[in-house]
């Protein structure tokens, strides 16, 4: 898998940062981000992270990592505390929070510079090509470990 990293954001000591730009289609029609485009940064975030890791859901399909798998939002709590608009830069930052045998707890948070914007909490279940749940393959568990105790 290539990856782009100009595109793909970076890793961090703690987890990924990807900056994103807000465009005119992200927007409602006063140019404030429409709310659920906030879930599409997000998507991005998690995304690259797992790509960056070398982990991309093309391989986790075609069972690369062991048997073929899928990643899938079960949960998600979001707090919308400051609206970005059109031409904004921002950055989403995704880390590992927790590691369980067939689920992934991430921590995602959308900043403009210094201001925290959207603050994220994500479950991700891993599933079967057939949506079934299972568990996670030991490689992983390894990669997606997180680098710093929080």
């Amino acid at each position: 898998m290539k990856t782009n990293p100009e595109i793909a954001g970076r890793l961090t000591e703690d987890g990924h940062r990807l900056d994103v730009r807000v465009y005119f289609e992200d927007t409602d029609f006063s140019g404030v981000v429409y709310h659920a485009r906030y879930l599409h940064f997000l998507e991005r975030g998690r995304s690259d992270f797992l790509r960056l890791k070398g982990i991309g859901h093309r391989e986790l399909m075609s069972g690369d990592f062991g048997a073929p798998m899928a990643f899938a939002v079960r949960r998600m709590e979001i707090e919308f505390l400051r609206p970005a608009r059109i031409d904004d830069v921002l950055t989403v930052m995704t880390r590992t929070r927790q590691l369980g045998g067939a689920r992934i707890l991430l921590d995602q948070q959308i900043l403009r510079g210094e201001d925290l914007l959207i603050e994220a909490n994500v479950k991700v279940a891993v599933i079967s090509p057939e949506g079934k749940p299972m568990r996670m393959p030991a490689r992983v568990l390894e990669v997606l470990a997180p680098e710093t105790d929080l």
